[in-house]
């Protein structure tokens, strides 16, 4: 073996040792090789893939259209519950009403949906407490082909498992949280989403 060819094989051994555990860790990280290092977990349940949300007409607790695309164009906080909505409900959207306020200058890239059942509700508690959450329900035709596309978790309906859900600005049902999940969890899952997207 010349001098020559032992230079290149050296300095091709020099590159690998440099390039290849960066390449190694890039496929690790952002391939299908399915590993992820534990900072990057998200703390809700992720959708593998986000299911589209289907083009439906809701109502509001006025009496008016509210249609799915509405929810397009900002991140959704989403809670689906009866309509007297008791305690664990006005638990649950005061949790979502604190998060959206902890994120400062970026809560205007974030609404509330409650999506409720029956006839609805403390209107006096809801202008006080949570002015600007939409509320909205349907026909039950409509109420079960946007339900649809909620999973069930330990054979649970979406409509009674009191979990929070996202949809992301795409109209996208991406993450699901459950009824006892960290207020702080949920937040730092939206912080990072916010800082990494270019939508919503």
């Amino acid at each position: 073996m010349s001098a020559l060819t032992k230079k290149r094989l050296q300095l091709l051994g020099l590159i690998f040792l440099l390039v290849g555990p960066l390449s190694v860790a890039a496929w690790l990280y952002y391939g299908d090789s399915g590993w992820r290092p534990g900072g990057s977990t998200s703390h809700g349940d992720l959708m593998q893939p986000a299911v589209p949300l289907p083009q439906l007409e809701l109502q509001t607790a006025e009496g008016s259209g509210l249609g799915t695309d509405a929810l397009r164009g900002k991140w959704t906080l989403v809670y689906i519950g009866a309509g007297d909505c008791a305690e664990p409900c006005r638990e649950a959207l005061y949790n979502l009403r604190q998060v959206r306020l902890a994120l400062g200058k970026d809560m205007g890239r974030v609404q509330r949906l409650f999506f409720y059942r029956g006839a609805c509700c403390d209107e006096e508690f809801f202008a006080t407490e949570h002015p600007d959450l939409f509320l909205a329900s349907a026909d039950p035709e409509t109420r079960a082909a946007l339900l649809a596309v909620f999973p069930t978790y330990n054979g649970i309906a979406a409509e009674n498992a009191g979990r929070s859900y996202l949809v992301d600005p795409l109209g996208n049902l991406m993450m699901s949280y459950p009824a006892d999940a960290a207020p702080k969890g949920m937040l730092k899952d939206l912080k990072r989403l916010l800082r990494l997207s270019h939508i919503g």
